[in-house]
């Protein structure tokens, strides 16, 4: 902490001719907030929700006076769930709108398309979603959940209820669910388990039929599923019209992220093993108010899911680490970041690992039930130690790499 402090005051003292400045100057200029997101496309159930949770942040922000006695704007692209536009709308965020901060993508392909864009132009950039782990760079922030906070507690958990050792994958083609895959057969073997096979399948992939017979032939006694997006959604409706579910459970580690669960039936979804940060159904005074204030905002509050909140978190920790440092500049607000900055909210608590720029949080084991997620068990405060085996970016801060974490 006293390295952190120092490097917070070396790096604000810079600053202090700008913090002199009156307030009508100040505030002559808003402060511009860019977003990258898919609000419409075959992800735009993730990204629409993300986008009206960083409106929702800005206007709370801006409602309470801004930063700084400056208003944020927000200069939007929808990238339609094209990868080209990710870099092209990058380059048009950092070189012609000159934002201060970015806060987007949503895929892992997403985020790499625009991150080294993010690094040579020295925009500050938050990515605020679930992902496989394992990226160190001095500019990211990563709010999203990581193997070793989701997994490691949803698979040994699962293999319990399953009531036996052996597994069978089904994962998504391409990096996070490549990656995640090795972290759960590793999370089975811990647990004293088997996986049986791990098959892999392009986000276009919609027809499970050859598949379920396969997992039939196997008889694995727990089927766990990083599979992503509107197609791979079909697995879990053919494998309950099969009649699988009643016989094998399911675990997933991105099932109902976006909200997935209220489109199945309960017939379909009911008893599905998952593990996240946030549930519309957490039961808590912060979580209620929460609801309360997007209902005034935008009505019926369904829309709500994990990555929504992670982007709400993001844009309020970047926030006070502006208000801490007193200025946008991208170093001052890294140090003061770099403090351990935390910020209470729907989900609990998110707290920046200063090592590795990611986030600790609160986990909850859950189980899908009549389209909602039951909370079975609360685990608290889980850093991210998969990342941090690989990242220290208090010792390396000029490290720009996304580990393969060995597994």
């Amino acid at each position: 902490m006293t390295l952190n402090r120092r490097k917070f005051l070396g790096a604000t003292a810079a600053m202090t001719g700008a913090a002199m400045l009156p307030r009508a100057v100040l505030a002559a200029d808003a402060i511009k907030l860019g977003s990258i997101v898919d609000t419409s496309g075959i992800f735009d159930a993730y990204g629409k929700p993300m986008d009206m949770a960083l409106r929702l942040a800005v206007n709370e922000i801006n409602g309470a006076g801004g930063l700084l006695g400056r208003k944020i704007e927000v200069i939007a692209y929808d990238t339609q769930s094209d990868m080209a536009l990710y870099s092209q709308y990058a380059q048009q965020l950092t070189r012609q709108d000159k934002v201060d901060v970015v806060h987007g993508g949503i895929l892992s392909a997403s985020r790499e398309a625009i991150r080294q864009t993010m690094r040579k132009t020295k925009t500050l950039y938050f990515y605020n979603v679930q992902y496989e782990g394992g990226v160190c760079d001095h500019n990211i922030f990563c709010n999203g959940l990581t193997p070793a906070q989701q997994a490691e507690v949803l698979v040994p958990w699962a293999m319990k209820e399953a009531g036996g050792k052996k597994v069978y994958t089904l994962a998504a083609d391409y990096n996070y669910g490549q990656i995640t895959a090795r972290w759960i057969e590793k999370y089975v073997r811990d647990a004293g388990g088997e996986v049986l096979s791990t098959d892999f399948f392009p986000l276009d992939v919609a027809d499970f039929g050859a598949t379920i017979a396969k997992i039939q032939t196997a008889a694995p006694d727990l089927v766990i599923a990083p599979l992503v997006g509107g197609a791979h959604l079909s697995f879990f409706r053919q494998w309950a019209a099969s009649g699988m579910k009643d016989k094998i459970p399911l675990a997933s580690t991105t099932l109902g992220v976006g909200n997935e669960h209220k489109v199945l039936t309960p017939e379909e979804g009911n008893g599905i093993m998952v593990a996240y940060s946030y549930s519309q159904d957490l039961d808590t005074p912060a979580n209620i108010a929460f609801k309360e204030r997007w209902s005034a905002a935008y009505g019926d509050p369904s829309a709500l899911h994990e990555l929504a909140i992670s982007t709400y978190y993001g844009v309020h920790t970047w926030a006070k680490g502006v208000e801490m440092a007193g200025s946008v500049e991208r170093d001052a607000v890294i140090a003061a970041l770099e403090t351990g900055v935390s910020f209470d909210g729907p989900a609990g608590k998110y707290t920046v690992d200063p090592k590795t720029h990611h986030a600790t949080v609160d986990v909850h084991l859950m189980k899908f039930k009549d389209q909602k997620m039951d909370v079975v068990e609360t685990l608290s405060q889980r850093p991210p130690i998969d990342t941090q085996a690989v990242c220290d970016l208090e010792a390396n801060p000029d490290d720009n790499t996304q580990y393969e974490i060995q597994i």
